[in-house]
Parts: C-alpha cells; structure tokens; sequence
C-alpha cells in the first residue's frame, strides 16, 4: 500500500515538474521598449525590496532573542542584519539619491 502511494506521489510530482517547465509562447503587442525595460526594473526591484523585508523582519526577531538570552553576539548579527534589510528594501530610493 505505501509502496503503491508512493509511486502516485512520484508520477504526481513528475506532472507538475513537466507543467512546470513547458514554455509558453507570448507575443509582444508593439509597444515601446524603454517601457518593457521600465516593467522589468520595476519588477526586479519589487523582488529585491521583498528580500529586504524578510531580511529585515528576521533581524528584527534576532534582535528580540539576543536581547531575552542575553547573548551580545546575536545581538550585533541581529543589528547587522536589520541594517542590511533596510539598505536592501531602499535599494532604489538609494540609487536614485546616487545617480541624480
């Protein structure tokens, strides 16, 4: 029985992976592609803005649990990487503050 399951687990999975991996054929409608290139880096810095985040809530719990445990390692680590999630999530305010 639990060998019979896990065969129709494994052909599940092998579906999936190959739904997955078909390519899809999209068409692009004529459009101007400094606007294409503007979706892109949009999108590209909504992901790293979305890292950011996480970074900066786990530095944040870091933090919190260096300073229940008292262990003043964690705790630098912890304000690290807090410090880290907020240059990752303004990533693009700060770029645009560099180039003008």
């Amino acid at each position: 029985m639990v060998k019979r399951g896990f065969k129709v687990w494994c052909a599940a999975v092998i579906a999936m992976t190959v739904l997955g991996m078909t390519a899809v054929t999209v068409s692009a409608t004529g459009g101007d592609p400094l606007t294409v290139v503007n979706n892109l880096s949009d999108f590209m810095f909504g992901l790293i803005r979305a890292v950011g985040l996480i970074l900066l809530g786990f530095g944040i719990v870091q933090v919190g649990l260096s300073l229940k445990s008292h262990d003043p390692s964690q705790r630098a680590n912890g304000f690290l990487t807090v410090a880290g999630g907020i240059i990752i999530t303004f990533a693009k305010e700060i770029l645009n503050l560099v180039t003008g």
